[in-house]
């Protein structure tokens, strides 16, 4: 892809608004007592579980396989992905009717690999903690001349995820709420970047912080002016949001705009994920979840609202009983 060195701006962002009308869910913003009383202040959940493929990420997708069948012919597309981007990709090239090569961990959830094989992609598995996948990718687009979408550090992918951002400061107008944390799980950095980039101009006291899983914290650790990879025995069900680091991209943006950023647990994710199901009927996976359950677990600050946005639903079946199970 072409013209990937800087973020969006503004034009960008509604040029990718523009083409995604009518394509994408306005998700709901959702809020209840139960949550509120747990955190101690006014939670709102930003529902992107309910978006087509089960996550924001087809958002991003379907921004940039658009930007690419406008600039001209496209044989297909390769991604990376733990499986949301993936699922988003394929989608978006169904669609657009070209191909898509996955290359996806060989540890992936089983519902995540089903669903992109569902959408008639090619799928090239590795090891997630061993392969290096953006090699893999960039082998295929050389040899059948496809186009490589990331999955966050493109300018295309970030105004497609800006659209949640346009839809919160939206949708925050109808509240009175001029003043809130906007709480984003964080793998690369793309949703946060592209909904502080929307939110800027819109609703400019609503702060958007990262949050990541305990030992994935790389950017929360270069916000803090301590960049460095992960450690390298990390592990987490926090699949989604794995990445080893923040976005060329993506950390400029955030390091002008967003706060510091939060860490969770994993028992923390899986307790979000069980209040979600119990008090708003959504079904978050464990990275999905962790900026609802920084939002529960949140001691300073107690009177700002804060809004989590809730950023997939594509769960294994096996884990999410074990979750609910865990909090009954």
């Amino acid at each position: 892809m072409t013209g990937d060195d800087t973020a969006p701006d503004e034009t960008r962002i509604m040029a990718a608004a523009a083409r995604l009308a009518g394509h994408v869910r306005e998700t709901p913003l959702l809020r209840d007592p139960a949550l509120d009383a747990i955190a101690g202040r006014p939670v709102w959940v930003k529902a992107e579980c309910l978006q087509h493929t089960g996550s924001f990420k087809y958002r991003g997708a379907k921004a940039a396989v658009t930007a690419l069948c406008a600039a001209g012919s496209v044989a297909g597309v390769v991604a990376c992905s733990s499986g949301n981007h993936g699922q988003g990709v394929a989608r978006a090239a169904r669609e657009a009717g070209i191909a898509a090569v996955i290359v996806l961990p060989d540890d992936a959830p089983d519902p995540k690999v089903a669903a992109i094989r569902a959408n008639g992609a090619e799928i090239v598995t590795h090891d997630r903690h061993g392969a290096d996948r953006h090699a893999i990718a960039a082998a295929i687009c050389a040899a059948r001349g496809f186009a490589f979408i990331p999955p966050f550090d493109h300018p295309d992918v970030i105004a497609g995820q800006a659209g949640v951002g346009l839809e919160i400061a939206a949708q925050v107008r109808a509240t009175g709420v001029t003043q809130a944390d906007v709480l984003v799980c964080c793998g690369g950095g793309g949703l946060a970047a592209g909904i502080a980039l929307a939110l800027e101009p819109r609703a400019p006291g609503l702060r958007v912080c990262t949050v990541e899983p305990e030992g994935y914290d790389d950017t929360a650790r270069a916000l803090a002016g301590a960049p460095g990879p992960n450690p390298p025995g990390a592990r987490s069900v926090c699949d989604a949001i794995l990445t080893p680091a923040p976005g060329r991209l993506t950390l400029p943006v955030l390091a002008r705009l967003a706060g510091p950023g939060r860490t969770v647990t994993d028992d923390a994710a899986l307790r979000a994920m069980t209040l979600a199901f119990a008090h708003l009927r959504i079904v978050l996976e464990p990275g999905g979840a962790v900026a609802l359950a920084a939002a529960l677990d949140w001691t300073d600050a107690a009177d700002t609202p804060v809004i989590a946005v809730a950023t997939g639903g594509n769960v294994d079946p096996a884990l999410f009983a074990r979750a609910i199970r865990a909090g009954t």
